[in-house]
């Protein structure tokens, strides 16, 4: 008996197991909207895109720093001199002057050269400063991606919520619709309705239909759309979380857009890209003033030479054949057809253009804020005239739909009141799921993450 109930007991432990493990395994398929999110950063091209540029501006960097370094090169230089009708010849080796009865004779070189800027007017510091400025504005247009794509994956999952409910309408739409004609042709067999009245019925349930599957279209095609987005096959199945909304959702406070603006200006990373190439267009002024400066520069070698006449041995002559040599260069401009001046004056123009750019990104930031704010706002207040005016068609439709059943009211009166009914659902969904889109949104250029 002990073992039996010990027995049983494993055996309800295990289907617990095993029936968590299947729930686990089931949630797990189901796309949430920061599931989505978290695929698309890690799968999508363009970001992978902005990821690699932003590599590349890292190369850059280190390329600007070993400029600041000399340079160091070794060459080698072996020729083979054949003279067959010479009977003696002279060659000059380094500093030695070698006669030889020989017809061919061979030579080498070997020098080691170095060569370092010294100074060239800041150039070199200010090509640095500007690359690690440039590396900064790749690493912000990375974030500026991941952002864009949050809001169009955000818009999207919101836009399928919507679609997804719409299909629900119209099925339901539907469903009273076949339900009235069903009653329709009773009424019509007794004699109550007349011909034409029921087919207008069964036209209604012909339009409720299309409607039906343009609403199922639309769903798809947002599913479509976020496959794309996410990098993912559009043939693949795609199980997303549908989450429902109440007016808790559609209503809550929204923040104030100035408050919301100044965050954005520190926050956002278009704003902090455009104040980065503020300083990047400033160094390039610098860097083209930097052509009125001299440049100094400091150049050493060591060479030697061989000889195959020479009575010496190869090391020997590799030996006393050095020869080394340190100098200093002075390069002073004075003429170079207005190239410096011209180079300064377009680059001081290219800093105040964007400058203005700066100016119009800010100015399209507040914008971009204030509507949202005002589209957040009307929504709400549409919201909440629609779901009034739900309430009252509801009740009209249920009214009228019973006095037809009746006989009491017409078909006229009654596709009246059941298409202000159906009008009257659209505007709310329309009203709700804008307002919680704008109020999402708003709350993301504040700074916030995104949750419905």
């Amino acid at each position: 008996m002990v073992v039996q109930k010990y027995y049983k007991a494993f055996l309800v432990t295990l289907i617990s197991l095993f029936s968590a493990f299947s729930l686990m395994a089931e949630e797990s398929n189901v796309w949430s909207l920061n599931r989505c999110i978290d695929y698309a950063i890690q799968n999508n091209i363009k970001l992978q895109q902005s990821r690699l540029a932003y590599e590349q501006s890292d190369v850059d960097v280190k390329m600007a720093r070993a400029d600041m370094f000399p340079s160091l090169s070794f060459s080698t230089n072996h020729n083979l001199v054949n003279r067959p009708f010479d009977e003696n010849s002279s060659t000059v080796s380094g500093s030695e002057i070698i006669s030889s009865d020989r017809k061919s004779t061979y030579n080498g070189s070997y020098g080691i050269n170095a060569n370092w800027t010294v100074w060239n007017g800041n150039r070199r510091r200010n090509l640095i400063k500007q690359s690690k400025s440039e590396r900064e504005i790749a690493s912000l247009n990375v974030e500026e991606v991941e952002n864009q794509l949050k809001e169009q994956i955000t818009q999207l999952y919101i836009q399928i919520l919507y679609a997804n409910e719409a299909v629900k309408i119209n099925e339901n739409t539907l469903e009273v619709s076949k339900a009235t004609l069903s009653r329709g042709e009773e009424l019509y067999r007794v004699g109550s309705l007349s011909k034409v009245d029921l087919s207008q019925l069964e036209t209604e349930v012909a339009n409720d239909e299309y409607q039906l599957v343009m609403s199922k279209n639309a769903l798809r095609n947002y599913i479509l759309d976020l496959k794309q987005l996410l990098e993912i096959p559009g043939t693949t199945p795609m199980e997303l979380q549908i989450i429902e909304l109440d007016d808790s959702d559609v209503l809550s406070p929204l923040p104030n857009h100035e408050e919301i603006y100044l965050a954005a200006l520190q926050l956002r990373p278009e704003i902090k890209s455009g104040q980065l190439n503020i300083e990047s267009s400033k160094l390039d002024v610098a860097i083209a003033k930097s052509g009125y400066y001299p440049q100094i520069s400091i150049n050493a070698s060591t060479a030697s030479n061989t000889n195959s006449a020479s009575a010496d041995n190869w090391a020997t002559q590799m030996k006393h054949g050095w020869n080394n040599m340190i100098g200093v260069n002075l390069s002073l401009p004075l003429y170079d057809n207005r190239q410096t001046k011209s180079a300064k004056q377009k680059a001081e123009l290219q800093y105040n253009s964007i400058q203005m750019e700066m100016a119009n990104i800010q100015k399209e930031l507040y914008q971009t804020i204030e509507t949202m704010r005002l589209d957040a706002d009307n929504a709400q207040q549409q919201y909440i005239v629609a779901s009034s005016k739900l309430k009252s068609s509801k009740t009209s439709y249920d009214m009228i739909n019973e006095q037809f059943t009746l006989g009491m009211k017409n078909i006229v009166e009654l596709l009246t009141e059941k298409n202000n009914y159906l009008s009257a659902q659209q505007e709310v969904i329309q009203a709700k799921y804008m307002a919680i889109l704008e109020r999402v949104l708003l709350n993301f250029y504040a700074g916030n993450p995104i949750e419905l």
